[in-house]
């Protein structure tokens, strides 16, 4: 039986006295449960690296190690404190499991406010504790915390591939490395994707509708729709608001009870839609097409376009009984043979307007500036109390 005494490399304290038996497999596990660590190699005093069980004679002194080059026991890597400032103080961290070798004034120098600069600008101040090996221990990601490093030692900010930056960031932050942080928020705004802000297509429109059951609300609220064409679709009850719906095609659509609130329906088609219940408030859709529209509902609920842009539209023949135009604005446009029966349209804009034709029987223009706007052929004699200012 041959005796030895297992050391961890490097130390030259805390050995283990064991027997030696079978192969140098079994010498590594026996190692591995008195160390507490996961033995791979065993080297000699000289650092001779011991391959066969055969070398080991009795009473040998050997250091195990975990896979790292043999750490002569012998050299005293701690220098006099007066050389503690200097680029030859060497300290080892052990970062999360994994070992960095650096200066002392690596991780002071360049940003002495930081917590790494305190936690090592005087020995023994901060209370760091240190592993078996006498290296640092600090309970961080390696990968993100050695870019940090790196910027330490130069100052460049270099982030190898497959490193997150939002993980380097955090631990910047945590680190308080300030001029970093600066340096990593600019990167992630660079690496961000452009936004894209390209029309939805009527391919990728009728995708969404097929994929949403009738009964719920499909929110396509602020999206862009410019130049799309969605005629003859069924859009009742979609939430347009504030969507971009310029130049679309809607001819023959169905836009029933939907919300166009401050959307942009400028030079769009909407010849024969249904509009019944569409809600229309400060709407843009100047020089639209609405040409034999159905804004009448008859379970009563009214069309809503108060407050809208619609200078210029053609309106012509469409059906508007009960609308709402209150403070709309309807320069130049042409409404001949409109259903306006019961309309309000008190204080609107309905200068140079062409109602000629236009049934506007109890229709509220209290207030409208029908300057220039064209009365003839009238299906009902418009009455002073209707226009009172």
């Amino acid at each position: 039986m041959r005796r030895v005494t297992l050391f961890l490399n490097g130390s030259p304290r805390n050995g283990k006295v064991v027997a030696v038996y079978g192969t140098l497999s079994d010498l590594l596990s026996l190692a591995s449960s008195k160390l507490g660590i996961k033995a791979t190699s065993v080297y000699n005093g000289k650092g001779g690296l011991i391959d066969d069980i055969a070398l080991i004679r009795d009473d040998d002194v050997l250091f195990v190690c975990e896979g790292e080059p043999f750490i002569d026991p012998q050299t005293d890597p701690k220098l006099p404190e007066g050389l503690s400032g200097s680029h030859t103080d060497w300290l080892t961290l052990n970062v999360g499991g994994r070992y960095f070798t650096t200066t002392r004034s690596t991780l002071v120098n360049k940003e002495p406010d930081s917590m790494l600069a305190h936690m090592f600008k005087d020995k023994g101040v901060w209370g760091n504790k240190q592993d078996r090996r006498g290296a640092f221990l600090i309970d961080r990601s390696p990968e993100y915390f050695e870019p940090i490093l790196n910027y330490l030692r130069h100052g460049q900010l270099i982030v190898n591939d497959g490193i997150n930056l939002l993980g380097v960031l955090e631990e910047a932050r945590f680190f308080g490395i300030d001029s970093l942080i600066e340096h990593l928020e600019v990167a992630i705004k660079n690496s961000q994707p452009p936004e894209d802000h390209s029309p939805i297509s009527r391919k990728e429109f009728v995708r969404f509708l097929l994929a949403t059951p009738t009964k719920s609300e499909l929110r396509c609220q602020g999206l862009n729709f410019s130049g799309a064409d969605l005629s003859r679709l069924d859009l009742r009850y979609i939430n347009f608001k504030m969507a971009n719906l310029s130049r679309c095609n809607l001819a023959h659509a169905n836009l029933c009870c939907a919300n166009l609130e401050r959307a942009d329906l400028s030079g769009s088609v909407l010849d024969f839609a249904n509009l019944q219940g569409v809600k229309m408030l400060c709407s843009n859709a100047e020089g639209a097409s609405l040409k034999q529209c159905n804004f009448e509902d008859p379970s009563g609920i009214k069309a809503n376009l108060e407050g809208a842009n619609l200078k210029g539209v053609d309106m012509e023949g469409s059906q508007m009984t009960g609308i709402n135009l209150r403070v709309a604005t309807l320069k130049n446009a042409k409404l001949k043979n409109c259903n306006l029966r019961g309309a309000t349209l008190a204080g609107t804009d309905l200068e140079n307007c062409d109602l000629s034709g236009c049934d506007l029987q109890e229709a509220n223009l209290r207030g409208s500036n029908v300057k220039g706007a064209i009365f003839e052929e009238m299906l009902t004699p418009l009455h002073m109390s209707q226009s009172v200012r």
